[in-house]
């Protein structure tokens, strides 16, 4: 007969191994470093099996004349809730860096945020707000995605170079966020998870005593984060 304890340890380890069987998903990607792989054990199985552990603790709490029954049933619950959001960024992580492809967006992953790299030179002509034509397509496919995946906010960040002054960077910066937020409206996507800032020069990625590293500093950067009770959908 089961004592309470060992409930608990077989809720956990259950949780645990259900998390684990997901890794087998058909969207877990390779790419270890921005990828569902953390550490040998995948994004979904990491979330379920937290969850689970946290479904548990709360489980035994709830129920104080069955300590391991509220456990097990804690397990379960915290499990899949945990896995959810989880499985549901891999499946949309993947569907973007499909999209992305040879279309000099880099698409990033940490936790639960995706982030999409725009380089400036193939969204905007220099000194320009206006979206370059040939970068209409990507935004399409940018817009189909955000409308299928409906459950995360969309931060949309200008960044510029040194070059020239800060206020006129500043100002340039938030224009060309303000045009991809518009035009990925425009194609349908609500308005209401979408918002953007302009940082100018304030955050390189690389210095701007180079052409090189200046190149890198002009871009947008798209911030995906999961909206409030997003954790919840399967």
């Amino acid at each position: 007969m089961f004592t309470p304890s060992r409930l608990l340890i077989a809720a956990t380890a259950m949780a645990l191994l259900a998390g684990c069987a997901t890794n087998n998903n058909p969207y877990q990607t390779q790419d270890q470093t921005q990828t569902g792989q953390q550490g040998g054990i995948g994004r979904t199985a990491k979330y379920g099996g937290l969850g689970a552990l946290a479904g548990a603790a709360a489980g035994a709490l709830i129920d104080h004349d069955n300590r391991g029954k509220g456990a097990l049933i804690g397990a379960a619950v915290g499990g899949a809730a945990g896995a959810g959001y989880g499985y549901y960024a891999d499946k949309q992580e993947a569907q973007l860096r499909q999209q992305m492809a040879g279309t000099g967006v880099e698409v990033q992953r940490q936790g639960d945020d995706i982030k999409l790299i725009m380089p400036g030179n193939i969204t905007f002509a220099t000194g320009s707000a206006e979206i370059a034509s040939n970068f209409y397509t990507p935004l399409n496919d940018l817009a189909t995605s955000f409308k299928q995946y409906d459950q995360n906010s969309i931060e949309i960040v200008g960044h510029t170079d040194s070059t020239g002054s800060y206020q006129n960077n500043l100002s340039l910066s938030q224009r060309r966020a303000q045009s991809v937020a518009n035009y990925l409206v425009a194609q349908g996507v609500n308005g209401a998870r979408v918002s953007t800032r302009g940082l100018g020069p304030d955050s390189p990625v690389a210095s701007n005593a180079t052409e090189s590293g200046r190149s890198q500093n002009r871009r947008v950067e798209i911030n995906l984060r999961p909206l409030p009770g997003a954790a919840q959908q399967p």
